[in-house]
C-alpha cells in the first residue's frame, strides 16, 4: 500500500492491523498534515445498513474535540472502500513504556489525572471507550497522554440498541443465545462486560483501575494460561494488593479499590469522582474510616448473574429442539473478527488455546495469519503465502501447512519456511507428540506419516477399503498413538474412522457431513446436518456412546473436501466458523472487472463449479442442501434440480448443443460418469464405469469427444478422452495424458486441436499448459507464478486463468502453422476467486461466455467472513 493514492491522502508508511483494520501513516495533500488512516474491513462498503450505523457512531466520535483525545477528522471514501482519518500521534504506547519496568508513583498519577481527563469528556458526550487498555494510550515526547481508538466505542444514545459496532476485534455471547454480546480486550474487562451485560462508564473505570494497577506494579492484574483463566480472574479474583510497590499510600489504594469493585453499583460511579479520587491520592489525602476497603458479599455479587442465566438457561432450552443441549451455565463464546478470506475453513486454534492462525488476504495474497488471544493484532507469517489447511505442533511453537503442492513448515518464533514433502492437494494433517506428521497427499490416497523434519520418506499408515475413495483430515488423540480421519466413500463406508500408528487398520465410528475433532475428555466433534454436535468417545475400545449433544446451531463447511471450520485445544477450547453469511451469488463481469450482473439467487448451500450452456443463459452447478450433494441447473430467475439421486452427483458438464449434461456420481461405489437430458426426459444413463474415480472436465465444440479426469492410485490425476456418437454414447476412452504429476481442470480450445490444462509438472506448484489434440506434440507452458482453472476464450486467440493471488490472468495466444506462439500473461482484475491451494484445485469457479463475459461464483456478502467463534468450558448437560 506504500506510495498508493486514497482520494487526496498518499500511503507513507504501515502502522499496524487492529481488530477494525489496516492503520497506515498517510500525507494529506490538501492541508499539508500528516494522518493516520484507518481502512475500514470492506463489510461497512457492501452492508449499507452497517455503514450508515458506523458514520453515525463515527460523527459522535469526531465530536470528542479533547486534547487528551486523539482525534477522528472524517470517514472517507476512495472508490468503493471506506477510511477514517484521524490525528498521527507521536511517542510511545502505555503499554512500551510499562515493558520496561513499573512506573513511580507520582509518574503513574499523572498519567492517570489525563486518562480520566479523557474519560470525563468522552462520558459527557455519551461516549464509551469500551477497550481501555495500555496499547490505546500513547505517551507523546512532550509528556501528554492521548487515548487512542475509540474503534471500539459506542455512541449510548436513544436508539443505542440499533447503534453498535459490530466488527470489533472481540464479542462474546453467553449461552446458546445472543442474549450478551462485549466489546474488548479480556484482561481489562469490568465483569459486566465479561459476562455479556450492558456496559456504562463504570465499565471504563473498571478498566482504568486495570491500567494504574499495571503502571504501579509492572503487570497486568488479570493473567491466565487461557482465555477463560483470564476471564475467571475477571469474575472472582481479587487483586493481590501486595504487589503493589512498597510507599503505596492508602489514598492511592483506595482508588484502586473503588475502581475494581465487581459490583459496579459499589464502585466509582463517573469520571468526575475518578478524577476527584486522583487528586486525593496525588495530595496525599488519608482515607476516611468509613471509607475503608470493604468485601463484596458473595450472594450480593451473584444475584443479578444467576438472574442472568436463568434467563439465558430458559432461551436455550426453547432454541434448541433436536439435539440434547449442553448446559448454558457453562458456555462462554468469544468471536475474533479476522480479515477477507475465500478459504474459511483453513484455521487452527494452538493447542495451548493462547493463539490462532488462520488463511486471510490482507493487501496480498492469501496467507498465514497469527493472532494470540491477549491482543487484537495480527501477525503475518512471512513466506506463507498460498497457505492452506495449516495445523499446529503439540508445543504450539510450529505450524505446518500445504502450499505449492507441498507440505510446508514454519517456526513462529521466526525463520523461514521448510518444505517437508510434496502433497498433490492436502486434505488435511495432524502432528504427534512422538514426532511425526500424518497427512493426506491427494484425494485419492490413503494417510502417510513423516518426521516433523525435512528429508523423511512418506509411509502409509491407513489403507483404502471397498468403496473408499481416499481418507483425509486426520487429527491425533492428544497424548496418543490414535487419531481420528474421514473417509471418503459411497454408501455406508463414507464417515469417522479411528486409525493407529502402530496398524493400517482402522475401525469405524459414525456416519458425518465432514471430519471431526477430538475434545478432552473423551468426546467426538463433528457435523450432522449441519450442526456441531458431540458424543462420547472410547477410544480404547473404539466406539461412541450415548446422544448426539448439540454444541452449535451451524457451521460452515466444505462438503466436497470433507472439512468442517472447526478446531480444537488440548485445553478444551473449541474454535469454529459459523455458516451464517457463507452464501455465494453467480455474478458477470466484464474484462475490467466491473460488475454487469447476476444469475440466479444468492445461494448459501456452497454452489460450486458453474459450467455455461452453450446459449449463456444457463449454468449448470452442483451443490450441497440438507447432506445431499446433486447437480442444478441455474437460469435468470431460478435454481432447479437436475439430479436427484442419494449419492455425490458432482461436476456437471454440458454436451455441445446444450441437450444433455454430463455429471460424475458414486452410485456405484466409484464415481463414474453419468448423462441426462438437459430438460430432464428420460432417465440418466451410465456413460462409462471403471475401476478408478473420474470427473467430467470439457465437451468438444463438435460433440465428438469428453476430457475427463481419471483419479489413479498409482498416477494420480490424469486427463482422459472419451469418444461420443452422434446420440452421446461413449466408445472407448484413451489416456490423452498419463504422468506422475498431477493433471486437471483440462479445457478444448474452440477448434478443437489443443487442450489447455493445469499441471505439477514444474515441481512448485500447478501451472497451466497447452497441448495439441489428439497429438502426437510437445507441449507449451502458458504461466508463470502458478496458475489454475484454464479457460479458453470463445474465438481461440487467448487463454485465462486465476493466479495464486486471485488475479484473473490474460494470454494472447498466435497459432503460427502448427504450433503456439503464447504472450506474457498479463492481469486483467483482481477476483475475489482463489488461485492458490484446497478447493481451488479442483473446483471451477469460473466461466467464460461467447462475448467475453466472466460468470464468477463470488461471495455474497462480500468480505463478510463469519468470524472465528471460541467456545470456552463446554461441558454436557448433567443427567
Amino acid at each position: 500500500m506504500t506510495g498508493r493514492k486514497l482520494a487526496h491522502y498518499e500511503i507513507t508508511s504501515h502502522l499496524g492491523t487492529g481488530g477494525m483494520g489496516e492503520v497506515y501513516e498517510a500525507s494529506d495533500a490538501k492541508l499539508g498534515r500528516k494522518v493516520a488512516i484507518k481502512l475500514l474491513p470492506e463489510v461497512f462498503t457492501h452492508d449499507a445498513d452497517r455503514a450508515a450505523r458506523f458514520e453515525r457512531e463515527a460523527r459522535v466520535l469526531a465530536s470528542l474535540n479533547h486534547p487528551r483525545i486523539a482525534a477522528i477528522y472524517g470517514i472517507e471514501e476512495s472508490g468503493a472502500r471506506k477510511f477514517l482519518v484521524m490525528e498521527l500521534v507521536d511517542g510511545q504506547t502505555l503499554a512500551d513504556r510499562i515493558a520496561l519496568g513499573p512506573l513511580p508513583i507520582e509518574e503513574a498519577l499523572k498519567i492517570a489525572a489525563q486518562i480520566a481527563e479523557a474519560l470525563e469528556a468522552a462520558h459527557e458526550k455519551g461516549v464509551i471507550h469500551r477497550d481501555l487498555k495500555p496499547a490505546n494510550i500513547k505517551l507523546t515526547p512532550d509528556g501528554q497522554v492521548k487515548v487512542l481508538d475509540f474503534g471500539l466505542a459506542k455512541a449510548v444514545t436513544s436508539d443505542s440498541a440499533n447503534a453498535g459496532l459490530s466488527n470489533s476485534p472481540t464479542m462474546i455471547s453467553a449461552g446458546a443465545t445472543n442474549a450478551g454480546i462485549i466489546l474488548g480486550t479480556a484482561a481489562y474487562m469490568s465483569p459486566e462486560q465479561s459476562r455479556g451485560l450492558s456496559v456504562d462508564a463504570r465499565s471504563d473505570i473498571f478498566a482504568f483501575g486495570c491500567v494504574v494497577y499495571e503502571m504501579l506494579t509492572g503487570s497486568q492484574l488479570f493473567m491466565g494460561e487461557t482465555m477463560s483463566d483470564i476471564l475467571a480472574g475477571v469474575l472472582k479474583s481479587e487483586p493481590d494488593w501486595s504487589r503493589l510497590p512498597a510507599g503505596t499510600s492508602p489514598a492511592v489504594r483506595r482508588l484502586l479499590e473503588r475502581c475494581l469493585r465487581k459490583d459496579r453499583r459499589r464502585r466509582l460511579q463517573t469520571a468526575v469522582d475518578l478524577r476527584n479520587e486522583i487528586e486525593d491520592a496525588a495530595s496525599g489525602v488519608d482515607e476516611k474510616p468509613q471509607e475503608a476497603t470493604s468485601r463484596i458479599s458473595g450472594s450480593r455479587t451473584w444475584i443479578p448473574w444467576i438472574v442472568a442465566l436463568v434467563f439465558l438457561a430458559v432461551a436455550a432450552t426453547l432454541a434448541v429442539p433436536y439435539f440434547r443441549s449442553t448446559d448454558p451455565l457453562q458456555q462462554i463464546r468469544l468471536d475474533i473478527t479476522t480479515p477477507a478470506t475465500n478459504d474459511p475453513t483453513s484455521f487452527a486454534i494452538s493447542p495451548d488455546g493462547r493463539f490462532v492462525v488462520f488463511v486471510a488476504a490482507s493487501n496480498g495474497p492469501e496467507r498465514l495469519w497469527l493472532r494470540a488471544m491477549d491482543t487484537t493484532t495480527l501477525q503475518a507469517l512471512p513466506g506463507t503465502e498460498g497457505a492452506s489447511l495449516p495445523f499446529w505442533s503439540p508445543n504450539g511453537k510450529s505450524i505446518a501447512y500445504y502450499a505449492n503442492n507441498k507440505v510446508m513448515r514454519v517456526d513462529i518464533g521466526g525463520g523461514l519456511p521448510q518444505t517437508l514433502a510434496g502433497s498433490a492437494g492436502l486434505r488435511g494433517g495432524t502432528w504427534s507428540d512422538d514426532g511425526f506428521i500424518v497427512y493426506a497427499p491427494s484425494n485419492t490416497s490413503p494417510l502417510l506419516k513423516i518426521p516433523d523434519t525435512p528429508g523423511g520418506t512418506p509411509l502409509p499408515v491407513t489403507k483404502l477399503d471397498k468403496n473408499q475413495n481416499s481418507h483425509r483430515f486426520p487429527a491425533f488423540i492428544p497424548n496418543s498413538r490414535q487419531f481420528l480421519f474421514f473417509a471418503v466413500g459411497s454408501g455406508d463406508v463414507q464417515g469417522i474412522y479411528l486409525g493407529s500408528l502402530d496398524s493400517t487398520d482402522s475401525k469405524f465410528l459414525t456416519t458425518a457431513d465432514t471430519a471431526g475433532a477430538y475434545l478432552a475428555p473423551g468426546w467426538l466433534l463433528f457435523l450432522r446436518q449441519g450442526a456441531l454436535v458431540a458424543r462420547r468417545l472410547d477410544a480404547s475400545a473404539g466406539v461412541l456412546m450415548g446422544d448426539p449433544i448439540l454444541v452449535a446451531d451451524s457451521v460452515s463447511s466444505e462438503p466436497t473436501l470433507g472439512t468442517a471450520a472447526l478446531s480444537v485445544s488440548r485445553t478444551g477450547v473449541v474454535a469454529y466458523r459459523s455458516g451464517i453469511n457463507a452464501r455465494r451469488q453467480l455474478t458477470w463481469f466484464d474484462r475490467t472487472g466491473k460488475m454487469l450482473g447476476t444469475l440466479g439467487e444468492p445461494d448459501g448451500s456452497g454452489p460450486s463449479s458453474p459450467v455455461l450452456a452453450p446459449d449463456d443463459k444457463r449454468a449448470a452447478i452442483f451443490r450441497n442442501t440438507q447432506g445431499n450433494t446433486d447437480v442444478y441447473i441455474v437460469d435468470a430467475v431460478r435454481s432447479s434440480r437436475f439430479t436427484f439421486d442419494s449419492s455425490l452427483d458432482r461436476y456437471p458438464m454440458w454436451s455441445h448443443d446444450g441437450r444433455r449434461i454430463v455429471f460424475d456420481s458414486n452410485r456405484k461405489g466409484r464415481r463414474n460418469l453419468y448423462s441426462g437430458s438437459s430438460d430432464r426426459s428420460g432417465n440418466e444413463e451410465l456413460l462409462l464405469e471403471s475401476d478408478e474415480d473420474k470427473a467430467p472436465n470439457d465437451v468438444s465444440a463438435d460433440g465428438h469427444f469428453l476430457l475427463y479426469v481419471s483419479l489413479s492410485s498409482e498416477t494420480g490425476a490424469d486427463i482422459w478422452t472419451l469418444p461420443l456418437d452422434e446420440n452421446g454414447k461413449a466408445g472407448k476412452p484413451t489416456a490423452f495424458l498419463k504422468t506422475m504429476f498431477e493433471e486437471r481442470q483440462s479445457q478444448f480450445s474452440p477448434d478443437g486441436h489443443w487442450v489447455a490444462y493445469q499441471s505439477t509438472e514444474s515441481g512448485s506448484g500447478y501451472e497451466i499448459y497447452v497441448r495439441p489434440f489428439p497429438g502426437p506434440g510437445g507441449q507449451y507452458q502458458i504461466s508463470s507464478g502458478g496458475g489454475v482453472q484454464p479457460r479458453w476464450r470463445r474465438d481461440g486467440k487467448e487463454l485465462y486463468y486465476l493466479a495464486p493471488d486471485g488475479d484473473l490472468m490474460a494470454v494472447s495466444i498466435e497459432q503460427i502453422g502448427n504450433g503456439l506462439n503464447p504472450r506474457k500473461p498479463a492481469s486483467l482484475f483482481h477476483t475475489q476467486l482463489w488461485g492458490g491451494g484446497g478447493n481451488a484445485v479442483t473446483n471451477q469457479q469460473y466461466a467464460v461466455s461467447h462475448d467475453d463475459r466472466f460468470l464468477m461464483n463470488i461471495n455474497a456478502d462480500t468480505a463478510a467472513t463469519p468470524p472465528i467463534t471460541l467456545l470456552l468450558n463446554w461441558k454436557p448437560t448433567k443427567k
